[in-house]
């Protein structure tokens, strides 16, 4: 592996991180999962870009699973270029950024708050603007993340949204999974993918399926291959991807597949198993499916299992980019906060 690079490094603090968040944030989630049963809100609108918007998705289905209400994603452009008013009484609005300083995120926070939500921001800078703008503020515990490429902020996303949804529904049993996740995400860490890098090594193309709970780190998997490997990756729902896209699954093309234990199972185990009559380079970790490319992945909760996935994932992107000729924390053109106007 490349033990060399920042992205490396502060990826491997993914488990230290979640278990200090969960630490530190025991007390306030459980008062902010009070105020949210006492609330009632009539939905939830999610708002934020990049890898952040990638664990929106993520809450999107937790929420929605485990609350029944109504969860959609805000368009930031709504409140940043054209100033709509959007109604937003009786709504929780969740705003998820590491910087907490992207001004399309603080306008539209605004907006949501001036509108009659409920803002609560997940953010790795507790002294940032969009702290101090929400009504409640979840610190990530990230710390320092200067690789340009989001890794430990990521799962700490991930985390601090399964604590909040496990609070507000006094879901024990989610509860006491999360609690078990640092020590399996350091035993994520340390499983063996290394079967990904000579197969993506000198690839131009593939496609990062996932469903349901899986569908989020599909997609921050996707931005990671073109963001740090210049590999040109589409991530798609395996619902989804029968739609069209697959028609350019043959021979040879590779496909990455995340599947956590649940409903989603037996539909994405068919599909894989057709990707490879096809004689598609099938990468796939969860189920065990013949002549693919099974990678280790370990047993959770459903709701955790996509954050031991993409820890795992992390150090094999690590590993790709130079074997690439890249360098996974100097991608060309990006910078590590994102000011979209």
């Amino acid at each position: 592996m490349s033990p060399d690079s920042r992205m490396f490094s502060e990826a491997a603090q993914a488990p230290s991180v979640v278990r200090g968040q969960l630490e530190n944030n025991a007390a306030s989630v459980r008062h902010i999962g009070t105020l949210l049963r006492e609330m009632s809100p009539r939905a939830v609108v999610t708002c934020a870009r990049g890898s952040s918007d990638h664990a929106a998705t993520f809450a999107k289905y937790l929420i929605e699973s485990h609350t029944k209400l109504l969860t959609t994603s805000f368009s930031p452009s709504m409140s940043s270029l054209y100033n709509a008013q959007t109604d937003m009484r009786g709504v929780l609005f969740l705003v998820i950024s590491q910087s907490g300083k992207s001004p399309d995120l603080l306008a539209s926070a605004e907006n949501a708050k001036r509108n009659g939500a409920c803002v609560i921001a997940l953010c790795n800078s507790p002294d940032s603007p969009l702290a101090a703008l929400a009504h409640h503020t979840i610190a990530l515990n990230a710390g320092p993340e200067t690789s340009v490429a989001a890794t430990k902020s990521y799962i700490a996303s991930l985390s601090a949204i399964v604590h909040l949804v496990a609070c507000w529904t006094s879901d024990q049993t989610l509860i006491d999974s999360l609690m078990r996740a640092p020590d399996q995400l350091q035993q994520a860490w340390n499983l063996d993918w290394n079967a990904v890098v000579p197969l993506l090594q000198r690839a131009n193309n593939l496609f990062v399926l996932g469903r349901g709970f899986g569908l989020g780190i599909a997609q921050e998997a996707a931005l990671k291959f073109k963001e740090t490997c210049g590999l040109h990756a589409e991530a798609f729902s395996a619902a989804e991807v029968k739609h069209g896209p697959m028609a350019l699954v043959g021979r040879g093309f590779p496909v990455l597949i995340f599947s956590q234990n649940d409903e989603s199972r037996g539909g994405i185990e068919k599909l894989a198993a057709d990707f490879v009559a096809r004689g598609a380079d099938v990468l796939i970790a969860g189920p065990t499916v013949t002549n693919a490319i099974n990678l280790p992945a370990l047993e959770s909760h459903p709701v955790v299992e996509p954050l031991l996935m993409v820890q795992s994932f992390y150090r094999m992107i690590a590993a790709l980019a130079p074997a690439r000729g890249l360098d996974p924390d100097r991608p060309p053109h990006l910078n590590k906060v994102t000011e979209t106007l």
